[in-house]
C-alpha cells in the first residue's frame, strides 16, 4: 500500500484546512485508517481513526470537536477536516493504515509521507 498525504499549508488560528489521503491498491476498505501528527521536537502522536467501512471514529481529546476523520472507499481517500485551528495543531500530518483497531503507532504498519500544517495566531 502507498499513501500520498496533501493539504497541509499555512492557516490563521481558528481557521481550516482539509487534509487528503490517497492509497493505492484494492483492498482500501480493508484497512483501518487514522492520522497522527508530529510537532518539531515532539514524538509523533495519535490525532484520529476511522475503520474500514466508515462506521466507527475515534480522536484525541486535544481535536475532539474540531477535527473530523472521514473516508470515501470509492475513491481510497481518507480526509481529515480540520477545524478551530489551534497554534498548538503546527505539526506535520502523516496517514496510515492498521489491520487492528487502534490509536497506538505500532500498531500502523504503512504511512504517508507526511503534510506540513503551520497555524499562525
Amino acid at each position: 500500500v502507498q499513501l500520498q498525504a496533501s493539504g497541509g499549508g499555512l492557516a490563521q488560528a481558528g481557521g481550516s484546512l482539509r487534509l487528503s489521503c490517497a492509497a493505492s491498491g484494492d483492498t482500501f476498505s480493508s484497512y483501518h485508517m487514522g492520522w497522527f501528527r508530529q510537532a518539531p521536537g515532539k514524538e509523533r502522536e495519535f490525532v484520529a481513526r476511522i475503520s474500514g467501512r466508515g462506521f466507527s471514529t475515534n480522536y484525541a481529546d486535544s481535536v475532539k470537536g474540531r477535527f473530523t476523520i472521514s473516508r470515501d472507499n470509492t475513491k481510497n481517500t481518507v480526509y481529515l477536516q480540520m477545524s478551530s485551528l489551534e497554534t498548538e495543531d503546527t505539526a506535520v500530518y502523516y496517514c496510515a493504515t492498521a489491520r487492528t483497531w487502534s490509536d497506538r503507532l505500532g500498531s500502523y504498519d504503512y504511512w504517508g509521507q507526511g503534510t506540513l500544517v503551520t497555524v499562525s495566531s
